[in-house]
């Protein structure tokens, strides 16, 4: 049974790393990612409900600095663009009534050290996602030991396993971190 908690808790620290490296998606290096629009939530008036970018236009990156978004329904146009305008990405839409363009400028030296801190802050929020499942698990073991399930010396045997596992998810969040500024230095 302990060993299904564990089994437990690495998918949940694997979770917390996952949904690290998709939030770090939206964040833009400079170059043109249709991934750069997934998190972005548009409300559409039209319709009465806010939805997910990727579901009301195709996006494309032709070139570097550049990406193409074709709405299936031309009466969205408005509404993607507000969408993406008030993503707070500092991305300004162009459209021709047909489709978007939006052109993805070159990152001032502010603008960089505003992504960074961003990457940062996300990261911070990954290590306490990290820490609650520490103390959830803790919290697990400590009432089975309560309840004589297992012993004192076991708890203390879990309680490390649970501590490394922690440390390991908040290095891998910290060297994603590292990279994901890097990349935003560099571009």
């Amino acid at each position: 049974m302990s060993d299904e908690y564990l089994e437990s808790m690495n998918d949940d620290f694997s979770g917390v790393i996952g949904r690290y490296e998709r939030n770090l998606v939206s964040v833009r290096t400079g170059r043109a990612s249709p991934q750069m629009l997934e998190n972005v939530q548009v409300m559409v008036a039209s319709y009465g409900a806010s939805m997910p970018i990727n579901q009301l236009a195709s996006i494309s990156a032709p070139d570097a600095r550049l990406l193409v978004l074709n709405p299936w329904d031309k009466s969205t146009i408005s509404d993607i663009e507000k969408g993406i305008l008030s993503a707070g990405m500092g991305l300004n839409p162009q459209n021709d009534g047909q489709i978007i363009r939006v052109p993805i400028p070159a990152l001032t030296e502010e603008r960089r050290r505003d992504l960074e801190r961003k990457v940062n802050a996300m990261a911070e929020d990954a290590r306490i996602g990290a820490r609650q499942v520490r103390r959830e698990y803790n919290d697990i073991f400590k009432e089975l030991e309560k309840e004589k399930e297992i012993s004192e010396d076991d708890l203390k045997r879990f309680m490390g396993l649970i501590q490394d596992a922690t440390n390991g998810c908040v290095t891998k969040v910290d060297a994603i971190a590292k990279e994901k500024c890097q990349e935003v230095r560099s571009s």
